[in-house]
């Protein structure tokens, strides 16, 4: 019995040939007129975070043209007055089909089942594209894409900051603080570290031959701690990372989520990484 319906149907299925019409499209949201503007001179601090998490796999022809319109967002930040953090999580349902994804993990496909159930979507696959833990968007639907970002944009977030990331001795260590105070909901403390810019050679599967560039791949995920209701939550984090983990080439991802997954309540970024001793 197929675990995931509908996963394995990928060749010829509507979304797969919706992807591949991303390849020949510019820009997508980036050329839709009116309802994306241009990417906004504010700072990161003046503008709203939106959490864009992409589910996809080295293993799944459909997902590179996803991946790189995301790459593209992530980017330019075509949405006036917000700052779209992306998180490229790799699944592994895709490990079985001739190639290994390096990047892949049972715990992001978890995750991703996870939502589909949360937010009543009617399937897993890649590449799919979930924002602020509450909806879905789907990039050849650029209107629709183009429209959700907007809104998702006037949306207000709880303030999160990171500060003091640094690298040492094989670990990531960092501060966090969330003004919660005007919030009446317990959430979750999350970090995600991610590889700033990945390249593989993919030598089998549906991708073999191919040379794939990926944004923010997501190598670790862990839950730091509980924003209590009304409160604020001001505590350092530690976070264990891979051997030759480069900080050159890492971002460091703060979110507040409601438990499920449900809806991200606020989010930080930073590439600002210290290397230690």
């Amino acid at each position: 019995m197929n675990r995931f319906p509908g996963i394995f149907a990928k060749r010829g299925s509507p979304w797969m040939l919706a992807a591949a019409g991303l390849a020949v499209m510019p820009a997508l949201v980036l050329a839709t007129s009116g309802a994306v503007d241009p990417p906004a001179p504010a700072s990161n601090a003046a503008r709203t975070p939106i959490l864009m998490e992409l589910f996809t796999s080295e293993g799944c022809s459909s997902c590179p043209p996803v991946d790189t319109w995301v790459a593209r967002i992530d980017a330019a930040q075509p949405v006036a007055g917000a700052e779209i953090i992306v998180l490229s999580e790799h699944v592994d349902y895709w490990d079985h089909d001739g190639w290994k994804d390096p990047f892949s993990s049972p715990a992001i496909t978890e995750r991703q089942q996870e939502y589909v159930h949360n937010l009543g979507l009617s399937d897993v696959y890649t590449p799919q594209i979930v924002v602020d833990g509450a909806f879905e968007v789907k990039p050849a639907d650029a209107q629709q894409t183009s429209q959700n970002l907007t809104k998702a944009a006037g949306t207000p977030m709880i303030p999160v900051r990171l500060s003091s990331a640094a690298v040492s001795a094989g670990s990531l260590t960092g501060h966090i603080e969330v003004d919660g105070s005007a919030d009446k909901k317990n959430a979750d403390v999350f970090v995600a570290v991610a590889i700033d810019k990945t390249l593989t050679d993919v030598l089998a599967g549906e991708n073999n031959g191919r040379k794939l560039e990926n944004v923010a791949v997501v190598k670790a995920m862990v839950k730091v701690g509980k924003l209590e209701k009304g409160k604020t939550f001001d505590q350092p984090f530690t976070v264990k990372l891979w051997p030759n983990a480069d900080p050159a080439n890492l971002r460091v991802i703060a979110f507040v989520q409601e438990s499920g997954p449900g809806k991200v309540l606020g989010a930080g970024m930073t590439k600002d990484i210290a290397k230690g001793q």
